[in-house]
């Protein structure tokens, strides 16, 4: 990418010297970011893989998985605190992504069964 003037754009930027610490902090905050990413494309191509896919969900998930990107090309190196904020936030959302697929596969598998109450009931029957 290049300025108006036709300049790379890096060729603009200032000099910055980077500790060992800061440049794995800020590397840990871009691997949150696209693990949140990551975490959202699993739910929706296991959502579309269905044979009923909830069309809302895939759009709600798509929507969301638009804002990591943007807030990572944020990120500034130079400030730790939004590094730090910025890596447990998008961890979290990873975590909660990934943990909200498995609950929601979990309901949908309890529910093709007659849900919790109709295994009961099988297994009720089967003594």
């Amino acid at each position: 990418m290049s300025s108006r003037s036709g300049a790379p754009l890096t060729h603009q930027l200032e000099p910055y010297d980077w500790s060992n610490e800061e440049t794995a902090a800020y590397e840990a905050a871009i691997e949150a970011v696209n693990g949140a990413v990551s975490a959202y494309s699993a739910l929706i191509a296991a959502e579309e893989g269905k044979a009923e896919p909830d069309q809302g969900l895939i759009e709600r998930a798509h929507a969301a998985r638009s804002q990591p990107p943007r807030d990572r090309e944020g990120l500034r190196s130079g400030d730790r605190e939004q590094i730090a904020a910025a890596r447990r936030h998008y961890a979290q959302v990873a975590r909660d992504v990934r943990g909200g697929m498995a609950l929601h596969f979990q309901l949908r598998a309890a529910a093709s069964q007659g849900g919790v109450a109709g295994r009961e009931r099988r297994a009720d029957a089967g003594r």
